[in-house]
């Protein structure tokens, strides 16, 4: 029988953001937004890279390399997408725009502001939350 925080705990898929020199943050997937690619990147957890600098956003490189999934061209600022271009993992914590379009997978449900402190080359590790 599936009750409805079964279904919750399936479509919605808490992660956790370690920054180096910076601190915790927490996001949250949510299936529909991106079922393939998010499955894809939840079995490849705890993912690791060196953050890049772009406008108001930082991301890093993954190990997946995947095509557009529901691409959009323009975010909120929180937004957690996929950027196919690079086979990167991006989070936009600020007004900017991605370079071209990325695949939507969540938003930062905490912390969103420790992005703004990020230094270009910092690593940054992505886990499943235990909360």
């Amino acid at each position: 029988m599936n009750t409805l925080s079964d279904e919750a705990d399936v479509s919605h898929i808490k992660i956790k953001f370690l920054i180096e020199g910076v601190g915790e943050a927490e996001g949250e997937l949510v299936r529909f937004l991106a079922p393939r690619t998010i499955d894809t990147i939840v079995r490849k957890l705890p993912l690791e890279g060196r953050a890049a600098l772009y406008k108001e956003e930082v991301y890093f490189e993954i190990p997946i390399k995947m095509g557009e999934e529901k691409a959009k061209s323009t975010v909120e600022s929180g937004t957690i997408a996929f950027w196919p271009m690079d086979g990167a993992l991006c989070v936009f914590y600020g007004k900017s725009q991605p370079y071209s379009p990325v695949s939507i997978l969540g938003k930062v449900t905490s912390n969103l502001e420790f992005f703004k402190q990020v230094k270009s080359g910092s690593t940054i590790k992505v886990q499943l939350s235990t909360a």
